[in-house]
């Protein structure tokens, strides 16, 4: 075993696989653990998969798909013909290093604190620094799922039958303890079952304490908003981005900053020059609406961001279920050892929006300060639900249901890809779609967008424009022009249907 060990381009020893469980997801974590510490430094070789698999005594399989989850995330290339590198990757300060070594975290010098004279209205709510400008994204109550609706879900596969039967049984004899008023974090079990979610399906290292179920993930965002920020504080935003996360930021009296977005994510260099600015607002595994997927180097050079300035990020993981080839992405929350980033996810995406119940995951040093406040002002999560919820994850209908709807999705998605017009004029084509349940096709002017969104309005077919989702106070330019289509709302026959109807306008 020394003699092989000595043949490959780094040693192995101390990567013991435990193999009661899953070899790849192990040994995925130990080569991420060793590039992020710095024992892989930029540019290492590693070994070819049948050598690092014989070495280690588990099956060429099992390296591969390591070795795939890590090339996904960024944290290895491909290099045609010479083998597999790590990625040159911004190289971490000590202090993070370690942390992500040792799990260490900060104290709670920096968290803004009220004076003995505030009140809690007064700190968590400001004048509005700009007036809301939710008009974009989402549905009517009224209206019924259609092709391209951005943010819907399938409800056609939804187990409504499983669910109704564990609300009956809920209700039928509920526990009279449950009954009062709820623990303001949440039920107990239920948080328990989403860390547990997390840990697995996420490699987020958390814990139920640092679970707070909300009413949706707009909530969410508002509880972050309110409690972490001054009104007037500066706050950074992905620019084109999430309407509605901007308009929790502007009601707390923030001052919104815009931040472009390129092809790896939110543009730190930009944000480093926001001298007065102290949270920001991303979501890397999809982002909103561009679709890209934010890079390693950048989500480090983010956290770098956040530990220079004792700053806080928030992190949208809205869609994060969805991904098309191999497993889901890491979240950023899972490299942040510094207790920096505030984790938002939501079950409206696998669920339905109605169902109004997300969650937050936050750093240990915000548990009690958020519990404490949202006790005070801002319950308004059913418990019943809750509890149902719980149920329909411990029995296992939830993971049942996510592999259900990442198929139909993709199905969906290919229907789409399939039928989309070609040679449309100033129409991009349609790109690939690694993740999610959008995608962003380009226009050539915002002329054209206007044009091509009435088009398709003719004929009973519901875009979105790109030049919506940015800030209103940029000055409108082409390069903003886009079209924005959700592709999971309905079946792949309507698509194909709606498909149909929007070649015959376009080419009119």
């Amino acid at each position: 075993m020394a003699e092989q060990r000595s043949k490959l381009p780094f040693d192995p020893a101390g990567i013991v696989l435990d193999g009661q469980r899953g070899l790849s997801r192990q040994l995925y974590q130990a080569l991420r653990l060793r590039v992020l510490d710095g024992r892989l430094s930029s540019g290492t070789r590693l070994p070819a998969s049948r050598d690092l698999a014989a070495v280690l005594g588990i099956s060429r399989n099992s390296v591969m798909r390591a070795y795939d989850q890590l090339y996904a995330e960024g944290y290895i290339e491909s290099r045609v013909g010479d083998g597999t590198y790590v990625s040159q990757l911004p190289k971490l300060s000590t202090q993070l290093s370690t942390g992500l070594s040792l799990g260490l975290s900060t104290d709670l010098s920096t968290f803004p604190t009220k004076s003995a004279g505030d009140s809690y209205s007064s700190y968590c709510f400001g004048e509005p620094s700009q007036q809301p400008t939710n008009t974009s994204s989402a549905p009517s109550r009224s209206a019924m799922p259609s092709a391209f609706q951005v943010g819907i879900p399938a409800f056609d596969l939804f187990p409504f039958d499983v669910w109704a039967k564990l609300q009956a049984a809920f209700w039928r004899n509920p526990d009279p303890a449950l009954l009062g008023y709820d623990n303001p974090t949440g039920e107990p079990l239920l948080r328990e079952l989403v860390a547990a979610y997390l840990r697995r399906s996420r490699g987020l290292s958390c814990t139920a304490e640092q679970i707070v179920i909300t009413s949706g993930a707009q909530q969410a965002i508002s509880l972050c908003a309110q409690l972490l920020m001054q009104p007037g504080d500066a706050v950074a935003v992905e620019n084109p981005g999430y309407r509605s996360a901007r308009d929790a930021f502007s009601l707390a009296g923030g001052r919104l900053q815009g931040v472009a977005v390129d092809e790896e994510g939110i543009a730190v260099e930009q944000l480093q020059r926001l001298d007065d600015c102290r949270m920001v607002y991303v979501t890397p595994a999809h982002q909103y609406p561009t679709g890209v997927t934010m890079s390693l180097a950048r989500r480090l050079q983010l956290l770098q961001w956040a530990e220079r300035n004792e700053g806080w990020i928030v992190e949208d993981d809205y869609d994060g279920e969805y991904r098309y080839s191999g497993a889901p992405l890491a979240p950023l929350a899972a490299l942040d050892r510094q207790g920096r980033v505030l984790y938002v996810g939501t079950f409206s995406k696998v669920a339905f929006p109605a169902l109004r119940m997300g969650y937050l995951v936050l750093p240990q040093r915000l548990v009690e300060h958020f519990r404490q406040s949202k006790a005070l002002g801002v319950r308004l999560t059913d418990i019943g639900s809750q509890c149902v919820m719980a149920q329909f994850i411990a029995q296992g209908h939830f993971q049942r249901h996510i592999r259900r709807m990442r198929r139909a999705a993709l199905s969906r998605r290919t229907v789409l890809r399939a039928g989309w017009p070609a040679g449309v004029a100033g129409l991009g084509a349609m790109p690939e779609v690694a993740a999610g349940l959008h995608v962003k096709v380009a226009v050539d002017s915002l002329a054209r967008e206007t044009q091509l969104i009435e088009q398709a309005a003719a004929v009973g077919v519901e875009i979105n424009p790109l030049s919506r989702y940015w800030l209103d106070e940029d000055v409108p330019v082409d390069n903003h022009a886009g079209l924005v289509l959700g592709f999971a709302a309905v079946k792949e026959a309507d698509i194909a249907q709606a498909l149909m109807r929007l070649r015959k306008a376009w080419r009119s």
